[in-house]
């Protein structure tokens, strides 16, 4: 008497689990579809995209992006530069016209079928909208390295007439020639192919709310970022003549070679001397020094007498007027120089000394002489 209710409970719960499991399976056929359902703007995200069957195309555009890249700013860079770059993209995409094409759903009126077409083609005028741009930029010269730090960037969206703005670092050699170079910028995007109304048959998917559907293709270009190296001199030493000496001044010759292409005007080297080396006149004026010409600057440079007998590094740099008649420097240049001991030489106080002492000797050897002759007189006497 106690099993048939059990039995009848087992039969009820069973009964609810079915009937639950069954309205979760309408939920997930109706509703979740719903979730991705176009509202006029996102329909490219849709969970079930409804195919050809279900949607008419009325209109065809003929347009896509055109992106176009230069730096903000001044262009125009020197060798050796660690440079932050402001790259700015524009989108100069246009639409060259639109194409009706031969489509008229039988069940709607004319005059609203011609609404919603053109309200179709309103939204063909996205083509030329840029998505999810990635931009990665590239030297293309061995003499630009850009840092990997940051190097792909990315913009979501980019309508036609709308620029974006990107950072990027490069750094130039310091043997960089002078000229116009191009940087690399290789861009992958999207962009709006077509798109297709939906009929009135599209609620039998379930998608009561979706107006469009959006075809996308995916495009790849390198886009060209111009920039210029500055056209300045750059100096290099050529020749080092002269020794240094402990605890003498002694002339140095050094020779510079202006390598570039630009005349460096007003040109003065100046040597940078530290202790135990010292000089009077650290700057020495050498004119003008046009391009493959050298100059040579003498330096008065004295050595203590403390001095360790070594090749002496000492910086020198070259202060210039450059063709826009700005005061520039050129980079650190070193100037090896030998010290050498001092020669042994014999002073005038030592060869006094020594004189006196020779000197000394012989007047003492001299009285010895004489002392003897007179004992050997003395002597001769006492014999006779």
């Amino acid at each position: 008497m106690i099993q048939v209710p059990i039995k009848k409970l087992r039969q009820k719960m069973i009964k609810k689990v079915a009937t639950f499991t069954l309205i979760l399976l309408i939920v997930s056929v109706t509703a979740f579809p719903a979730l991705g359902a176009d509202n006029g703007d996102d329909d490219e995200t849709n969970f079930l995209i409804p195919d050809h069957g279900y949607t008419v195309d009325y209109y065809r555009s003929y347009g896509e992006p055109a992106l176009q890249a230069s730096i903000t700013g001044d262009p125009e860079f020197s060798r050796g530069e660690t440079a932050d770059l402001k790259v700015k993209i524009v989108n100069a995409g246009v639409i060259d016209g639109f194409q009706r094409l031969n489509v008229n759903q039988k069940k709607i009126n004319d005059s609203v079928e011609e609404t919603i077409a053109m309200a179709e083609m309103g939204e063909e005028k996205e083509c030329t909208t840029a998505k999810d741009i990635d931009a990665e930029l590239q030297s293309g010269t061995e003499y630009f390295e850009v840092e990997a730090t940051n190097n792909v960037q990315n913009v979501a969206e980019l309508e036609t007439g709308h620029t974006a703005a990107l950072s990027y670092t490069i750094k130039i050699d310091s043997d960089t020639p002078a000229g116009n170079y191009e940087l690399l910028l290789p861009v992958t995007y999207q962009y709006q192919a077509n798109v297709r109304t939906a009929t009135a048959d599209v609620i039998n998917l379930g998608l009561t709310d979706t107006k469009y559907t959006r075809e996308y293709k995916m495009k790849n270009e390198t886009l060209r970022v111009p920039i210029s190296i500055k056209s300045e001199p750059k100096f290099e030493v050529t020749n080092v003549s002269g020794n240094l000496v402990q605890g003498e001044s002694k002339v140095v010759e050094v020779t510079y070679k202006n390598t570039r292409e630009n005349v460096a005007k007003n040109a003065l080297a100046r040597i940078i001397i530290m202790s135990p080396l010292s000089t009077e006149k650290s700057i020495v004026r050498l004119g003008d020094i046009g391009p493959g010409e050298e100059k040579t600057a003498r330096f008065d440079i004295l050595a203590s007498q403390e001095a360790v007998v070594k090749n002496y590094s000492i910086n020198s740099e070259i202060k210039y007027v450059d063709k826009d008649e700005e005061t520039s420097f050129s980079e650190n240049m070193k100037v090896s120089v030998p010290l050498q001991a001092t020669e042994k030489k014999f002073s005038t106080t030592g060869i006094a000394i020594i004189l006196i002492i020779l000197i000394a000797l012989y007047q003492i050897v001299s009285v010895h002489r004489k002392r003897n002759q007179k004992n050997e007189n003395a002597s001769g006497d006492e014999n006779e």
